[in-house]
């Protein structure tokens, strides 16, 4: 049979597309969150489009005031005719904005404005009104554009999956024996010292069913209780730790079999690892995900953490190792049957 596309990928990507979605106005609803998704080449280039379309907007502003004042008419007059009665009659003659002779002259004052660079050949006069009100919004959208650009950078830099990188899982499970069950387990590690706070980690079986009506669901998603070394679902990831789930009489596994276990092309067991970061504070989550084909019966992951003067000491190089361990070539169900019987 054919293998099966995976719901969430080994590194975490969810496998699903989203298409024909009509209703395109509610990304534009959420600027800012469109804008932090975006890649990072349509970032900065909106970024870039941002800043130069507003410099050529107020530039064109700015332009027109001096069209408007006649404050072009003038400077060409002073530049071509420089007789002494001419320049007698111009010195009188204040232009809203001064040094601006034509759009580049413009352009160039819209960008001094905006970035407050201010580099002294033109400024604003007293003369025109509306040029202290266009110099006053100028300002405004300047320092909106730089908060809204600068807080998107700032977001994408230091999005939360950016630290899930470091959070690893084993590239297989096992099935194997623990306190005489039949146990799913898998590895997970920090790769970092900095620590992840609160850390919780669940698992979800997702396999195609249909309900006792004859509904069909393609993805149904069941969620399983996970166990590890400490007990419940929070976990102390200061080192790499086997999560494991008791295959019981409850669990979806509960009837799998090292012999029907590669026949189940439909199941997907996607484990996810949430917490938050020690130094930002910001919540991350890692996922995975198992196929039938990636789990091995009768496994059991080697230690890696060992005593060396004075510390622990974790050799990442056999993270993912397994040894073979006696376990029964039956099902959950037969072995607590069998149990039973004894």
């Amino acid at each position: 049979r054919e293998r099966r596309a995976r719901f969430v990928g080994k590194n975490g990507a969810c496998n699903v597309a989203h298409k024909n979605i009509r209703e395109q106005g509610r990304f534009l609803q959420d600027v800012f969150t469109t804008l932090v998704d975006l890649k990072w080449h349509h970032t900065l280039l909106i970024f870039t489009m941002s800043f130069l379309c507003s410099w050529l907007l107020f530039g064109m502003v700015w332009w027109l005031i001096a069209f408007a004042h006649g404050d072009l008419d003038h400077s060409t007059r002073l530049q071509r005719d420089p007789r002494e009665g001419v320049e007698g009659a111009e010195a009188s003659f204040v232009p809203c904005v001064t040094s601006i002779h034509s759009f580049t002259s413009a352009f160039l004052f819209s960008i001094e404005v905006q970035v407050t660079i201010g580099f002294g050949g033109r400024m604003v006069t007293e003369e025109c009104p509306a040029a202290i009100l266009v110099l006053i919004v100028q300002n405004i959208v300047g320092l909106v554009i730089n908060a809204i650009m600068l807080g998107c950078i700032f977001m994408k830099t230091s999005q939360a999956h950016r630290r899930a990188e470091t959070l690893i899982f084993s590239k297989h499970a096992v099935i194997a024996l623990r306190e005489g069950k039949l146990c799913f387990m898998l590895r997970v590690g920090d790769l970092r010292k900095s620590m992840i706070i609160s850390a919780t980690i669940r698992m979800q079986v997702v396999k195609k069913t249909t309900s006792l009506e004859g509904e069909v669901v393609p993805l149904n998603q069941i969620d399983i209780q996970m166990e590890n070394p400490v007990g419940g679902n929070s976990i102390f990831l200061v080192s790499p730790l086997i999560i494991y789930h008791v295959i019981d009489k409850n669990s979806p596994l509960y009837d799998i079999s090292p012999v029907n276990l590669h026949h189940h092309e439909d199941l997907e067991i996607i484990v996810i690892l949430e917490g938050v970061v020690e130094t930002t504070g910001i919540t991350t989550q890692a996922r995975t995900s198992y196929l039938a084909d990636e789990i091995l019966w009768g496994q059991r992951f080697v230690p890696i953490v060992a005593e060396e003067d004075g510390r622990y000491s974790v050799d990442y190089s056999k993270f993912g190792n397994t040894v073979k361990v006696p376990t029964p070539s039956c099902t959950a169900r037969q072995l607590e049957e069998d149990k039973s019987i004894m």
